[in-house]
């Protein structure tokens, strides 16, 4: 009997003991798979510290058995990679992928299924994936859940989202996981498009902190043919369960072998600064596919755009109408509203004023028919994206943007018609061709057509990135605002220049957003991809009454802090003209960079960071500050050695607040070098932006040394 008890408890062991392990390059992170009896689980480990608790893996399945247990191990292959690659555009001129990889190779006796799981481990965090290969009898199949679980250590301290079907403009909540369910109801706001499902549901990325200081974030990457992730929490455990976004019919995925997952990514350091400069999202991507990218360009512009969200004008020509259909309402013969924006007038105003500045490109919203009756009808024929309204001659103003060397940036809002998208698309993008426009901002406001389907779903999933694809073959670079928060998909696709997918500039002027939002996003949405969050308000008051909740050197900041390619100076014509002196920092900020450090950081409370522009030794630096002052001490020994520069510090006053003097700013000038350090002030909502240049004899003659900056 006793022999017979240790035979049982031999096998058992055994059994769990069906464990590869790879770690990380400096060996700090540690993933372990097991076959837990014939369930695969895994763990993560981060110097010898549990960041994900053994957790299982697999999938629940529609009409067929479930792919959770009852598997075997075929074997396991271990490699190491090590490549630099250099993106089009980016935050560095060089990026090193360098990882350790194990792959699991699974088999299903009981249906001869083979499911593979594969896990990258880099220094700064781990990816897996599952993969199905066409062997065995998986050929097609429907998920009705993926089951990845992500079991943390204890009751982390967690900056979360909402999870919704349809959203990301919400504000961020900071709070324990076991606070979610209490406070979730009040996460959520009002939205053209939004569809709960649990009140313990968070989207990705999700930051987190441990109460003895890691910082883990959990997030995709390569989201392709496939739906969002969103991430439940099991209360009682601790544990997040993957729950993706269902189709119209409820289902969370069609899936054909060969295929594979998304990467679920896991970000681990004891330094917040380490999370922000991450390169986990884009390594784990696929290398460009785009043979030619000689026309893919960092774009600085301004637009029509402002004045209709902040109460100003309006999108549409006339109010005449309750209703429009294309082809039937004659426009010529419109009453106009007179509160147009886009008309020839105004547009020539701003293409004035973008070539006087030295901008790229100007947006025209509203410059389309179809606006009168865009939003919440369900309008499935509302937009044809060709037809300009009477008062937009679309050949005489780009004439005259290109006669003063700016280009015009398209427009199209889709209204979420993505059938009436897709039908026009093609048409719609040689339009922009044959005028000369080489980037498009596209809209997704409000329900998905097809109807039932959500803008994280597997059908929308697709149809963005068939935009992105077919954007390509014209030459056109897209900015896809109300789509799916970006995974990466930037580096295979580098004309997908920005997205908006969370909470932009725009909700300043809804009502304000609270000091933070901006010291968060670059730890959540920004780890995707950049985001067109569209900075550079100096006038605060909106004509509709709202308040923008920053001071003007909190949004010179945001164009270091907030990388992008794509940056929008967003105010009027008219507030920039009335502070020459901080609109220089706007004009002057790069796009492209070749070194970015990130100099202080904690999440929703402060980012510092400095870059130094694409092939030239010109640093910028910017510094948020959530709800509360705080005062940096900055050193610049980023700063080659032995080299003088001219700093031009845009600071707040000692008098700046964000809510009753925004506009109190000083501006220094002084010699500095990599010795110098200052003492800066940035108040709750507002911040710093340093440029650095080198100095010429004539600046050393003429300039102080800068020691200290008098606010």
């Amino acid at each position: 009997m006793k022999r017979h008890i240790i035979s049982i408890l031999t096998l058992a062991l055994a059994l769990t003991a069906r464990a590869g392990e790879v770690t990380s390059p400096d060996g700090r992170l540690k993933v372990t798979f097991t076959l837990d009896g014939t369930v695969p689980t895994y763990c993560v480990a981060f110097q010898g510290r549990d960041v994900v608790r053994p957790s299982r893996l697999g999938y629940e399945l529609v009409g067929a058995d479930n792919l959770l247990d009852g598997f075997s191990l075929l074997d396991e292959q271990t490699s190491t990679f090590d490549e630099t690659w250099q993106p089009v555009w980016g935050e560095t001129a060089n990026i090193r992928n360098h990882y350790n990889e194990l792959l699991v190779r699974l088999t299903q006796a009981s249906t001869q299924r083979m499911m593979n799981v594969r896990f990258r481990v880099y220094d700064d965090g781990v990816g897996l994936r599952y993969e199905f290969p066409q062997e065995g009898k998986l050929n097609y199949f429907v998920v009705k859940d993926e089951r990845t679980e992500f079991a943390m250590a204890g009751d982390h301290t967690a900056w979360w989202l909402a999870g919704d079907y349809d959203t990301q403009e919400y504000e961020y909540t900071r709070s324990r996981l076991s606070e979610i369910r209490g406070l979730f109801r009040a996460a959520v706001t009002g939205n053209l498009s939004q569809t709960q499902f649990s009140e313990t549901a968070v989207q990705t990325s999700l930051q987190l902190k441990t109460d003895d200081g890691l910082y883990i974030n959990l997030h995709e990457a390569a989201l392709v043919d496939y739906p969002a992730m969103h991430l439940n929490l099991d209360e009682a455990t601790l544990t997040f369960t993957s729950w993706l976004t269902p189709d119209a019919q409820g289902y969370k995925g069609r899936l054909q072998t060969p295929c594979q997952s998304p990467w679920r990514t896991i970000m681990v350091s004891d330094d917040a600064r380490r999370i922000l400069a991450s390169d986990l999202i884009l390594n784990l991507n696929e290398p460009c596919k785009l043979d030619d990218t000689s026309w893919i360009h960092p774009t600085k512009y301004v637009g029509v755009w402002w004045e209709m969200i902040s109460g100003k004008g309006s999108w549409a020509y006339t109010n005449q109408f309750p209703s429009v259909k294309l082809g039937l309402i004659d426009y010529a013969k419109a009453k106009p509203s007179g509160r147009h924006s886009a008309n020839n007038g105004n547009v020539r105003r701003y293409i004035d004023f973008a070539a006087k500045h030295g901008f790229d490109e100007v947006l025209v919203e509203g410059w389309n028919i179809g606006w009168e009756d865009w939003s919440g009808n369900s309008k499935e024929y509302v937009f044809d994206f060709v037809t300009p309204y009477p008062d937009f001659d679309i050949k005489a103003l780009n004439d005259y943007a290109h006669s003063k060397g700016v280009k015009l940036m398209m427009h199209h809002e889709t209204s979420s018609s993505v059938m009436n998208y897709e039908k026009h698309m093609d048409r719609a993008y040689q339009l922009m061709r044959d005028y000369g426009y080489d980037a498009v901002k596209s809209g997704y406001v409000g329900d998905i057509i097809p109807r039932g389907e959500h803008h994280y779903s597997q059908i929308e999933i697709n149809h963005y990135l068939h935009a992105i694809r077919r954007a390509a073959d014209y030459h056109i670079m897209v900015n896809a605002h109300e789509a799916v928060r970006p995974t990466g998909l930037c580096r295979t696709y580098p004309n997908l220049v920005g997205n908006e997918s969370a909470r932009g500039t725009e909700y300043q002027a809804f009502g304000g957003t609270k000091p933070g939002h901006t010291a968060i996003l670059p730890f959540t949405r920004l780890q995707g991809g950049p985001m067109d969050y569209t900075p550079g308000i100096f006038e605060m008051d909106c004509a509709n009454g709202s308040h923008v909740n920053s001071t003007i050197c909190g949004q010179l900041a945001l164009y270091v802090t907030m990388y992008s390619p794509l940056q929008m100076a967003a105010d009027f014509p008219e507030n920039y003209e009335r502070f020459p002196d901080a609109f220089q920092f706007i004009k002057d900020v790069a796009l492209d960079w070749d070194e970015s450090l990130y100099l202080e950081a904690e999440p929703m409370e402060y980012i510092t960071a400095a870059r130094r522009a694409k092939g030239t030794d010109k640093w910028f630096v910017g510094s948020v500050a959530g709800a509360d002052t705080r005062t940096s001490r900055l050193a610049l020994d980023f700063l080659a050695k032995g080299k003088k520069y001219v700093a031009t510090v845009y600071a707040d006053a000692l008098t700046a607040d964000y809510k009753t003097n925004p506009q109190a700013y000083v501006v220094r000038r002084g010699i500095v070098d990599a010795k110098t350090i200052l003492s800066l002030k940035a108040v709750a909502g507002g911040g710093y932006a340093i440029s650095l240049f080198p100095a010429t004899q004539d600046d050393l003659r003429s300039l102080p040394r800068l020691r200290s900056v008098k606010q």
